[in-house]
């Protein structure tokens, strides 16, 4: 049941767009719970919105070990991915 709070509480900051406190929430549910994929999309969804590129991609590479055909794991790790390029190319990724 905290597991679940928790989660809802995760979800209400993203629509508020304040993902740092997000992230948190989400991370408090791995604590309670690793299994349970949407906790990991939904911290590396934060983690893109947050420019942590390498964070996002771990999440989703968690997630994809678990569960092979997840689509938005893939997605999301696309775009860490895109955002890991981009970095690289402008010379900011040390």
């Amino acid at each position: 049941e905290n597991f679940k709070t928790l989660k809802d509480e995760g979800n209400d900051f993203v629509k508020k767009g304040k993902y740092e406190e997000a992230v948190k929430k989400y991370s408090e549910c791995m604590k309670l719970n690793t299994k349970e994929c949407a906790i990991y999309t939904n911290r590396a969804l934060c983690y893109l919105k947050l420019y942590k590129y390498e964070e996002a991609k771990q999440d989703c590479d968690h997630v994809l070990q678990i569960e092979d055909s997840n689509i938005k794991a893939f997605y999301r790790r696309a775009l860490a991915y895109k955002g890991l390029q981009v970095r690289t190319k402008h010379g900011r990724y040390s």
